[in-house]
């Protein structure tokens, strides 16, 4: 009988062949929507940033629908817009996307969900991606979103990107510890 493979860690990434690490663009001068830019930041346990995390986004295009095969809707359609990428975090654990404001879908039991951007996160020390969201401060849909609403009042803001005005947001993602982040068991 062969030995077991020892366990092994999901990082780190190493970003070759990025041409602009910390950098995702999501549009063209033809994607429809709302322009919006993430400026954001991966930390660990004790504040210090995590410079070879691999953020990984998907999201719905801005009438809410997803690029997806098995999606039935047709309605609202993009082919301009896949709403999925990948961005290494810069030395200093930053991560920048531009991207547009994506619609509201369709969640449990067809009630509306949110605006939102679904991430997957990759760094050093995780033996899993971890899988969280982006929502946005200024969106009045959080208030009915029925995901965000199975989250503690008191950890919810850790989903939420800060307005910071003119089509601009910003937002941590905390890996353990005080602030951390809430990351679903998917």
């Amino acid at each position: 009988m062969l030995p077991l493979t020892p366990a092994q860690t999901v990082g780190p990434f190493f970003a070759v062949l990025v041409p602009e690490r910390g950098h995702l663009a999501l549009v063209t001068d033809e994607t429809p929507g709302e322009r919006i830019v993430i400026e954001g930041v991966v930390r660990d346990g004790i504040g210090q940033p995590v410079p070879d995390a691999l953020i990984e986004i998907w999201q719905a295009n801005a009438a809410g629908r997803c690029n997806h095969p098995e999606d039935p809707r047709t309605k609202g359609r993009d082919h301009t817009f896949d709403g999925f990428g990948r961005v290494h975090a810069d030395v200093k654990g930053r991560f920048h996307i531009e991207t547009i404001k994506p619609g509201s879908v369709p969640g449990p039991r067809g009630r509306p969900q949110a605006p939102h951007l679904m991430v997957g996160l990759f760094a050093r020390g995780l033996l899993t991606r971890l899988v969280t969201r982006i929502y946005f401060e200024d969106e009045p849909w959080n208030a009915l979103d029925p995901i965000l609403a199975h989250v503690a009042p008191d950890r919810r803001h850790t989903l939420v990107a800060a307005h910071r005005g003119a089509g601009r947001y910003g937002h941590a993602i905390v890996l353990q510890g005080r602030g951390e982040t809430v990351f679903f068991d998917v």
